[in-house]
């Protein structure tokens, strides 16, 4: 079971904030470093210091790391066109030479778009624009060096393109699509991932969506086999009760709910949890840490969590 921090800069995080947290995971030991992709903070507290972009933070992020594999959960499809898209993240895969994961998802949340002037269609729009996204990505990074790559769609026209840079990763970067949604995410993730998540979910849930995906990569003609299926949740490790309730408060919660709906408790109780995703074939988690002042933490899920999950 791979283990992997996630965090959700708009809430509160500046670059530098950011980077402490991405050297502490990697100098304990987790396996990747991942970042949202927002520009708008969500509920009601002040918005400051405001948003950062994923990847110009990834990118100087990659330049201060060695080890730690880097990405997003996922980066907003309507915040930029495949083209660049794919320039900067294969900009960032050689920065970090071959670290980089991309997360690829249609987007939600409408009132980031009308606070930075973004346009954001309908439902069925985005869906079919992450669609050709997809092709477009994955067509520039795989086309030879000898060759150009031209692109046709309803959304989205390249000529000639000289599909440059290429990423170091061969043969491409691995693609992460996630989501809940019962007929087109899973359509998407089984033709087109190498990684297939399911936010903030339960065990049974979980299950539902992961056998969506494998059924769709039938379909697709791949090999369910090919695709990791991974889970992101909320954490809060404490191995006292007033450890345990000072960290759910920090970041607004209730050990309760972060109980139901996430991973909280002791060490031994979190285990028992990542165990029972295990089960129905989850190979990775990304621990959601919102409190990204408390490094302590993220030590103590590395002593608490790594050896005993390895």
């Amino acid at each position: 079971m791979q283990l992997r921090i996630f965090i959700e800069p708009q809430q509160g995080a500046t670059y530098s904030t950011q980077l402490r947290v991405a050297k502490s995971a990697e100098a304990l030991g987790f396996d990747a470093f991942f970042r949202s992709d927002h520009y708008l903070r969500m509920g009601d507290s002040k918005p400051n210091p405001g948003p950062t972009d994923s990847w110009i933070t990834l990118g100087a992020i990659a330049r201060e790391t060695s080890t730690i594999a880097l990405g997003t959960l996922l980066t907003s499809a309507t915040f930029r066109t495949p083209g660049v898209t794919a320039i900067s993240v294969a900009q960032v895969d050689e920065m970090s030479n071959g670290r980089v994961e991309l997360g690829l998802g249609a987007r939600w949340f409408g009132q980031e778009h009308s606070a930075y002037g973004i346009n954001f269609p309908d439902t069925a729009e985005r869906f079919d624009r992450l669609k050709e996204q997809l092709e477009i990505i994955i067509g520039l990074w795989s086309t030879s060096l000898e060759e150009t790559f031209s692109y046709h769609g309803r959304y989205y026209s390249l000529e000639n393109s000289p599909a440059l840079p290429k990423p170091v990763r061969k043969p491409h970067p691995p693609i992460i699509i996630g989501g809940r949604g019962p007929k087109k995410t899973p359509a998407l993730a089984g033709a087109f991932a190498q990684e297939y998540n399911v936010p903030f979910a339960s065990v049974e849930d979980c299950k539902v969506q992961f056998d969506a995906v494998s059924n769709a990569a039938d379909q697709a003609n791949r090999s369910p086999s090919e695709i990791i299926y991974s889970v992101a949740l909320a954490t809060c490790l404490g191995n006292n009760s007033e450890t345990l309730k000072r960290r759910a408060a920090s970041i607004g919660r209730s050990v309760d709910d972060l109980s139901e709906n996430g991973l909280c408790g002791s060490s031994a109780q979190i285990i028992e949890k990542i165990e029972s995703y295990r089960a129905i074939g989850a190979k990775r988690i990304y621990l959601q840490i919102l409190d990204l002042n408390d490094l302590d933490h993220l030590a103590d899920l590395s002593d608490g969590l790594i050896k005993q999950l390895a």
